[in-house]
């Protein structure tokens, strides 16, 4: 804050102190039980226990003791915490206060990288997010959870690991700067059990988002990035911008120049109040921007965050699960964020008044003044239209009112003694905007003006509103021949499985969608009359792979961490009959085409390894755990068995290694968005630490989602695969 705004702050809390006894206790509210907000004044709520005849709503007196109850507690808050405002101040920071609408971005979006052209699309996914909602101010590029803990890579790697590495990272990054968009990455302060980072996190991050040329750092789960990552990137002479996803402590609040709001809603029915952001309200210049990744319907969301003068983080792809903005959400996102970004001056006022009058109820007004003119960011509380007669203000001489939402300048109706009325037309649920300026519109505003009237012509009622998952399509494996391993007979078979996706639920959309399903969802049932085939007796060995590799000359398009494991054309000594990993899916297809064989699906994998009783492990329904290798939960893994090395756990076909050694690949899936795989079978790396970490499926009952990006970023050193192949010709699947 600024001296002239500590003076101002100054003087309203002594005004606030000196107030009448009427003055009100703030309330606080939030999710995560983080009290991000200032609950609005208790006389909005329409009580049952009201007697007939009581008004409802606020009197001028009630808003006003809620309101220098809000200005006192902030003067007191910031000096007890001795607050220090340098980095809101420092110019390279600055892009921050307008940074209203940021998506988190999975690198696993199809919208966003190309596996065939082998090439970030950068234009493309922005190209989407302009056309459905107006566009970005910055993006939140996330390459780790969920598929972290596949294997032992840190969250450093798994960004360093992208298709391009560091210079393909570097050149990424620059696409979007290059189109005014600002570019973070995160960090996973959970991440303790996989291979430790050669440095103290902090300098790590700091030194390598410098070297990308990133602009800042998005603290996962964290509430408040400690200070000490800001402190390592000033030392480097490059600052950070620093966002926690869960709301800062306020004494983080001087470091930590954005966060996450996950905010609580009453009942606007019941109570229209729209509630304040507490550290927007501590300062001004904090973006934060409102989130809840779950929620189908962000009309609550859109009405806070304008309210507030806040951002919105425009999450729709959740971990490789598509929950989109609607038709109607995504319309409203382009029009308030349009307004924001031609506003932001006024947003970060320090004479922000929250709850400012206005003359209907269920109407609820912010007022923003900024030197001689005054913004209002207005929202329509009611699931019904409010038009006519909105703001009552005092006249002032040579003063001009500008409909910013409509695009039209307002002609206030003058009243008894001089006051002015300004009657606007406002949707259910809807927005509005006013500017009150006594000089003429210059070229900037005039341009507002226009984009917004035409951009209004069409009221967001005639938006859909309406949720809908996105359909998948499940790839279908390669047909091919030649001799067969372990015959898996003909049988009349129970498909039943589940996705193990930490979050999520059971929502539609959830894991994927098989051919006989009409959404993608977690659980999933079928009985299928399945033909004999034959399948790989045990995983793909490295020495299996090699005479492939020696015979067929095969060498991938994209080559980033193929075989990674090997050194100089070949495994290294004794690992001969381990299962090979650090291979894609389409090494492994061309290495099945050689063979004369295909990767099997999932159905086909679980009936060779579960036979037709439903058990829920190879060997029976009780876990053995000489039956498998045994766990490696060091931060630097071994690798897998050899294969055959656990006799006991064999299928009731005598298929070996099906759980605990490595991951196999089965089915792939696709949506507009997101490409995914099935794998199934765990493996023996287990990293330490946290609940996060990609989860293991040894059950036969379940399976993991594998998000797919690029050949080079999907290779680890955790999955392999076994092949099939059909043992009637043209047998059905």
């Amino acid at each position: 804050m600024t001296q002239l705004g500590r003076a101002a702050v100054a003087l309203a809390v002594v005004a606030a102190l000196c107030a009448p006894a009427q003055a009100q206790e703030l309330k606080f509210a939030g999710k995560f039980k983080t009290e991000q907000l200032i609950t609005g004044p208790d006389c909005l709520a329409l009580l049952w226990s009201q007697k007939p005849g009581d008004s409802y709503g606020c009197t001028p007196a009630q808003v006003g003791a809620w309101r220098e109850a809000l200005v006192a507690w902030r003067g007191k808050r910031l000096q007890e915490l001795k607050y220090d405002d340098r980095r809101y101040a420092d110019p390279a920071l600055a892009w921050t206060k307008s940074s209203f609408v940021q998506p988190q971005l999975m690198v696993h979006d199809r919208y966003f990288y190309d596996p065939v052209a082998g090439k970030y699309t950068v234009d493309r996914y922005l190209d989407d997010l302009v056309k459905r909602y107006g566009g970005i101010d910055s993006v939140l590029v996330w390459s780790i959870y969920p598929n972290i803990g596949i294997d032992n890579r840190n969250q450093l790697a798994m960004i360093e690991h992208l298709p391009g590495g560091r210079e393909g990272v570097r050149r990424m990054v620059a696409d979007f700067q290059r189109r005014g968009v600002k570019v973070l990455f995160p960090i996973m302060p959970w991440d303790t059990g996989t291979n430790a980072p050669a440095k103290e996190m902090p300098e790590a991050i700091a030194e390598l988002m410098k070297d990308l040329g990133a602009d800042g750092v998005n603290g996962d789960t964290m509430t408040g990035v400690p200070e000490k990552y800001s402190l390592a990137a000033e030392k480097i002479g490059y600052p950070l911008a620093f966002e926690p996803e869960i709301a800062p402590k306020e004494n983080h609040l001087g470091w930590n120049v954005m966060s996450w709001g996950y905010f609580e809603y009453p009942y606007a029915i019941v109570n229209p109040a729209v509630h304040v952001s507490k550290f927007k309200w501590l300062e001004p210049r904090h973006m934060v921007r409102v989130n809840d990744r779950w929620n189908r319907n962000r009309e609550e969301m859109l009405q806070f965050a304008f309210f507030n003068g806040t951002g919105f983080e425009s999450w729709e792809n959740v971990w490789g699960i598509w929950n989109g903005l609607t038709e109607r959400d995504a319309e409203a996102l382009r029009r308030i964020a349009t307004i924001e970004r031609a506003m932001a001056p006024h947003l970060v006022s320090p004479g922000w008044e929250p709850m400012a009058p206005t003359l209907q109820y269920g109407v609820l007004a912010s007022r923003w003044p900024l030197g001689a003119s005054t913004l209002w960011t207005i929202v329509n509380r009611n699931e019904y239209s409010a038009g006519g007669e909105q703001l009552a203000l005092a006249a002032q001489a040579g003063m001009r009112y500008f409909d910013l939402y409509h695009g039209t300048e307002l002609k206030p109706r003058r009243g008894a003694g001089g006051a002015l009325t300004l009657s606007f037309s406002m949707e259910p649920k809807g927005f509005g905007a006013v500017l009150a300026t006594p000089a003429a519109p210059d070229a900037k505003l005039a341009a507002l003006l226009a984009t917004m009237k035409a951009m209004t012509r069409r009221p967001l009622k005639d938006f859909d509103s309406k949720w809908e998952t996105l359909r998948q399509t499940m790839r279908a494996p390669v047909a091919a021949a030649p001799p067969g391993m372990t015959t898996i007979p003909a049988a009349d078979f129970e498909f039943k499985v589940h996705g193990i996706e930490v979050e999520g639920v059971n929502m539609a959309g959830v894991d994927v969608q098989y051919p006989w399903e009409d959404a993608p969802h977690r659980f999933h049932y079928k009985r299928m009359a399945l033909a004999p085939y034959h399948i790989d007796t045990t995983p793909v060995t490295n020495a299996q792979y090699k005479r492939f590799v020696d015979a067929s000359g095969y060498r991938p398009r994209d080559g980033q961490n193929y075989l990674r494991h090997w050194s100089g054309g070949s495994y290294a000594p004794g690992s001969g009959e381990q299962p090979v990993t650090w291979v894609s899916a389409d090494d492994a297809r061309a290495y099945a085409r050689w063979s004369g064989k295909r990767l099997p699906t999932s159905w086909e994998w679980q009936h060779a390894a579960q036979g037709t009783d439903g058990r829920i492990y190879p060997w029976g329904n009780v876990w053995d755990a000489g039956a498998v290798p045994a766990p490696d939960t060091s931060r630097n893994p071994a690798g897998p068995a050899p294969v055959g090395a656990h006799p006991t756990g064999a299928s009731p076909y005598g298929v070996l290694d099906m759980v605990g050694n490595v991951w196999q690949r089965t089915d792939e899936f696709e949506d507009a968005h997101t490409r995914s795989a099935i794998l199934r079978g765990g493996s023996n790396y287990k990293p330490q630490g946290s609940h996060w970490y990609f989860p293991q499926a040894l059950r036969l009952d379940t399976h993991g989602k594998f998000l797919l990006m690029s050949p080079g970023m999907d290779r680890n050193a955790a999955t392999g695969f076994r092949c099939v192949r059909d043992a009637v010709q043209g047998a059905k699947r």
